[in-house]
């Protein structure tokens, strides 16, 4: 768990870095510097190239990790990782194809949004780049070094939008000279990792399949649909938002997702070192220590978690005050959305071990059907409760799967996150939450934020140290303090 521990505390660090960077863009330059529609053609923009990425990458990235470690040699090893870098090469010339061939058919789909119709190839160049990046960000966490990835990750293409922003306000830029700047940043993004992936892992390139193709072959594709339907879920309320409601309701609903999902930070720092490692305990049959890992990350993050849930909850209120009255929303579709950001962190590596077991099948039988659940939510709930419909179709649809997930574990590996532990650091959330939300303040927002959030985190902090509620964060907060 050290390792784990050591470079999921620096990939917290450098992802909460970026989301510092992004809270700028997302909650006060964009407002600002953008008008709401050109604003909700962005995130429009980039959640639909979230939704193809996946289909462009075919499962290489979680391939890698998975069956990397499950050849013995290099020979075997060099020629998964030429495979996994041809194949997603492969399916983008033909969904390139297939898009050159019904690309009238896309402009009708989208002849309501003329602004939209503009830029539909630079949705395709930005999912290319997006899959490349994870192939080589997979490559790189092969040797379970994760940081400088995570950087890329979170925090690169954050100050190149910045920049942008900036240069949209200076008049350097239009909208058109950003949206294309934009989609330059995420190809920068892909190309500096590649040198650096090969850099830590020089590619010896061999065109001869691996061993046993057929079974990596079919786990690509089934974690492509599972990848699919994991990013569907993600952004499916963004892309139907457009299609029920003002494209300027996008910017708003897309703002309440990012307070949402620093919630998610703990988790996604975490399963950058903790993936690989779930996937060797899986290969290697080392039942005792994966349990013990699937109890600590469930633990950890569900502690860290907490705390961010309380802090967002506390001052949510305030930090809307700082922006422009177009793009506010009610504190209850924030609550919503963090609650179910909340029990994603609760579930620890839940998903890892899914993805690294045969067991992976169940996922993408149960994901299709969440997929078409969440479908026909958004349907039926926005046009009639608007923003409020697509918080309450995303809350119970990940509600759902994470609940048959976390059952699925337990049902085939006899392991739950549940500990002694469990419990207190849920009433602390609450009792945190509870406690500092109705505790107001007649002065700056930017003021009463500092406070409430000083007061709530030391309070949190002196409870949990007090409690020795998660002993391996304080060992670890001790030997930092050394």
């Amino acid at each position: 768990m050290g390792i784990v521990l050591k470079q999921s505390f620096n990939n917290i660090l450098t992802t909460y870095l970026g989301f510092a960077v992004g809270a700028l863009n997302v909650l006060f330059l964009y407002p600002h510097f953008l008008e709401p529609e050109h604003y909700g053609l962005i995130t429009f923009l980039l959640s639909a190239s979230t939704l193809v990425w996946p289909i462009m990458g075919f499962g290489a990235p979680n391939t890698l990790i998975k069956f990397y470690t499950a050849y013995n040699s290099d020979t075997e090893k060099n020629r998964l990782l030429t495979t996994m870098l041809i194949i997603p090469l492969v399916v983008s010339v033909v969904i390139g194809g297939l898009g050159i061939i019904f690309y009238q058919a896309l402009l009708d789909y989208f002849d309501t949004n003329e602004a939209v119709q503009n830029y539909i190839g630079l949705i395709f160049l930005i999912s290319v780049a997006i899959a490349y990046f994870e192939v080589f960000y997979a490559w790189a966490k092969l040797t379970y070094k994760s940081v400088f990835g995570n950087f890329m990750k979170e925090v690169f293409h954050r100050v190149g939008v910045t920049v942008l922003l900036l240069a949209v306000y200076f008049e350097y830029l239009g909208l058109n000279g950003f949206i294309y700047s934009l989609t330059a940043i995420y190809i920068l993004r892909m190309l500096v990792l590649m040198v650096y992936a090969f850099k830590l892992l020089p590619p010896k390139l061999d065109f001869k399949l691996p061993h046993n193709f057929s079974r990596v072959a079919k786990y690509s594709f089934l974690i492509l649909i599972a990848g699919s339907i994991s990013t569907a879920l993600l952004d499916l309320d963004k892309v139907m938002i457009e299609h029920y409601l003002p494209i300027e309701q996008v910017s708003v609903y897309a703002i309440a997702v990012y307070i949402a999902s620093v919630i998610a930070v703990p988790s996604r720092a975490m399963k950058q070192i903790a993936m690989p490692i779930t996937a060797m305990f899986l290969n290697k049959n080392k039942k005792q220590e994966l349990a013990k890992l699937y109890k600590q990350t469930s633990v950890s993050l569900l502690l860290v978690s907490g705390l961010i849930f309380a802090l967002i909850i506390t001052n949510v209120e305030q930090l809307y005050e700082l922006i422009p009255q177009e793009y506010q929303i009610e504190t209850g579709i924030i609550v919503f959305l963090c609650g179910i950001k909340l029990y994603e962190n609760f579930l620890g590596n839940c998903n890892s071990i899914l993805f690294n077991s045969d067991y992976y099948r169940w996922v993408l039988m149960i994901g299709i059907g969440v997929v078409i659940l969440a479908v026909v939510f958004n349907i039926v709930f926005i046009p009639i409760l608007g923003i409020w419909g697509a918080a309450i179709a995303t809350f119970s649809t990940f509600f759902a799967f994470f609940s048959v997930k976390l059952y699925l574990v337990y049902k085939k590996f006899h392991m739950h996150p549940f500990t002694q532990k469990t419990l207190p650091i849920s009433i602390l959330i609450v009792v945190t939450s509870l406690l500092f939300y109705f505790w107001e303040f007649n002065i700056h927002p930017l003021a009463s934020i500092t406070i409430k959030g000083l007061v709530t985190t030391a309070l949190y902090v002196f409870v949990v140290y007090k409690m020795n509620l998660s002993e391996e964060l304080t060992q670890f907060l001790k030997q930092r303090k050394k």
